[in-house]
């Protein structure tokens, strides 16, 4: 088994963190530049979201089939060759001849680009000692959110030097250096034992999950959290290419260094919900996304970029809860309840668009700012029904006792 703080640990270790990197830097890679493809392609700004919404919800619905393939045929190869095939598609982008093209690229990237992320925490869960789990999985979770904050700015930056095809090559290039770091420092797999996949089992878990109350509702809050984030991110790169604030895309993209809030948030969340109730700690999380939301509508720059740093501090803060919510709680299967999690956040993610994009319509980034409230409203709601569970259980606890 790997130790932790040993050079074995950190080569792997580091080399899941690159391949977290390469594929977050891909999925969010269109984000910065949706309005240079809205003129270039003379589409809606809905329709140029699906740049990104629809690699989003490809890799979502792939997490159901890369599981319980690599229990066959083990994680290390699966990794590997998805990496291979999106680093591939990055470079097609590139030379797209229509949007329509584009978007097919990038539907066969987000299901490739599903391969690290429904099988790392597994791979890391078989070979690491259970002294270095807690602390390699952090290090790996930092790679989404650095990998995220990395291609936004690439793209953006590029694309206003360049142009969007010569952005999607660099990160091409980028990608396959990444790549090819990740197959020298990825120790093969040690302690995989393959195993005949019982597909009737793995529906029947994932219908007791859906069927589970208290599983449910993380699910909930955690796609509809991921519902507005996603498309209120999309919708802002809009608000702050046109009139009065006329922003290029190379500042548009270092505007998601907001993100580093969320890098902060999480691990304030997990020590808070030691001592606080988790439902309390979703609720604050909730609060602090109202706030950030608020706050955009103040007509400066600055004070936009505050709201967002609100909304990634909220948004993460309680996006962490929800997913120890599901771990925690889980009674049986707990890898496909938290893959289930993982499933309903990067489906909610990818429908955002589709809602917000009426209230962009009809009233702007004020609209933007009214459709998100009125989710937090929901989730809010969601999250006082976690409060009821809390007492049962803690009810349940106490009678036991006696």
């Amino acid at each position: 088994m790997i130790e932790a703080r040993t050079k074995t640990f950190w080569k792997t270790t580091i080399a899941l963190s690159i391949g977290s990197l390469l594929i977050f830097a891909n999925v969010y890679f269109t984000q910065p530049i949706l309005p240079v493809l809205t003129k270039e392609f003379h589409i809606s700004p809905l329709m140029s979201s699906m740049s990104v919404s629809l690699v989003i919800l490809a890799l979502g619905i792939s997490l159901f089939f890369y599981g319980p393939l690599s229990d066959s045929v083990g994680r290390r190869g699966i990794m590997i060759v998805t990496m291979a095939l999106a680093t591939v598609a990055t470079f097609l982008a590139a030379f797209a001849p229509n949007y329509e093209t584009l978007i097919v690229i990038r539907i066969i990237q987000g299901i490739c680009l599903a391969g690290l992320p429904s099988l790392a925490v597994a791979y890391i869960g078989e070979e690491y000692a259970p002294t270095a789990l807690a602390v390699a999985i952090g290090i790996y979770i930092s790679g989404n959110t650095i990998g995220g904050m990395f291609g936004r700015m690439l793209s953006g930056i590029l694309t206003d030097l360049y142009n969007w095809r010569l952005a999607f090559i660099v990160m091409g290039c980028i990608s396959l250096v990444l790549f090819v770091l990740f197959i020298l420092l990825l120790r093969p797999s040690e302690h995989f034992t393959p195993k005949t996949f019982n597909w009737k089992k793995a529906l029947n878990d994932y219908k007791g999950h859906l069927l589970n109350p208290e599983l449910r509702l993380a699910y909930l809050v955690g796609g509809l959290h991921f519902f507005i984030f996603v498309g209120h991110f999309n919708y802002v790169t809009y608000l702050l290419s046109n009139e009065p604030y006329n922003l290029p895309t190379s500042l548009i993209g270092v505007l998601f260094l907001t993100y580093i809030a969320g890098t902060i948030s999480s691990p304030i969340a997990g020590k808070l919900s030691n001592r606080l109730a988790q439902s309390t700690c979703i609720k604050i999380g909730i609060s602090v996304m109202v706030a950030g939301f608020l706050v955009t509508l103040i007509p400066s720059v600055f004070a936009i970029i505050a709201g967002l740093l609100l909304n990634c501090f909220g948004f993460f803060f309680s996006h962490s809860i929800a997913s120890s919510w599901v771990s925690g709680r889980a009674e049986y299967s707990k890898a496909s309840a938290s893959g289930l999690y993982l499933i309903s956040y990067y489906i909610g993610g990818s429908l955002g668009p589709f809602y917000l994009d009426p209230f962009w319509n009809l009233w702007s980034w004020d609209g933007v700012v009214i459709g998100c409230l009125l989710v937090l409203g929901a989730t809010t709601y969601l999250a006082f029904e976690m409060k009821k569970l809390e007492h049962t259980s803690e009810s349940t606890l106490l009678n036991k006792s006696y």
